[in-house]
């Protein structure tokens, strides 16, 4: 799902499912979500976030890389990746990137249950 967050020029790419390899994932994010990041920043967006699903401990290089190297490419547009699955989490990450505008080229796990990043999961603060 694609969507502008009201109020602002955040636009918010949701993967869906990728593949359980890192190697295999990695290939398919960047072969279906890179050019969808570029149009969004064409048609306008100051912010992208992608939305990834929970994955484990072996995605977290391939997602750091990609935040940091995708909001490099597209600077000063700001890009970010969140992972995880909480819906309430996902949503309370997603509108705090749409505030914090300083914030780009980090990838941000979340923890399940919860509206918080996972504490020492990620490159966050």
């Amino acid at each position: 799902m694609t969507g502008a967050v009201p109020g602002s020029t955040q636009v918010v790419i949701e993967t869906g499912p990728l593949a359980p390899g890192a190697l295999e994932a990695a290939a398919t994010f960047y072969e279906r979500f890179s050019g969808a990041v570029a149009h969004a920043i064409a048609d306008g967006a100051g912010s992208v976030v992608l939305v990834l699903p929970a994955a484990p401990y072996d995605h977290a290089d391939w997602r750091r890389a990609a935040a940091r190297d995708m909001a490099r490419l597209h600077a000063p547009v700001r890009v970010n990746v969140i992972g995880g699955d909480d819906p309430r989490a996902r949503a309370a990450t997603t509108e705090y990137l749409a505030m914090a505008e300083a914030v780009t080229g980090q990838y941000l796990p979340l923890e399940a249950g919860s509206n918080e990043f996972a504490p020492g999961q990620g490159d966050v603060w």
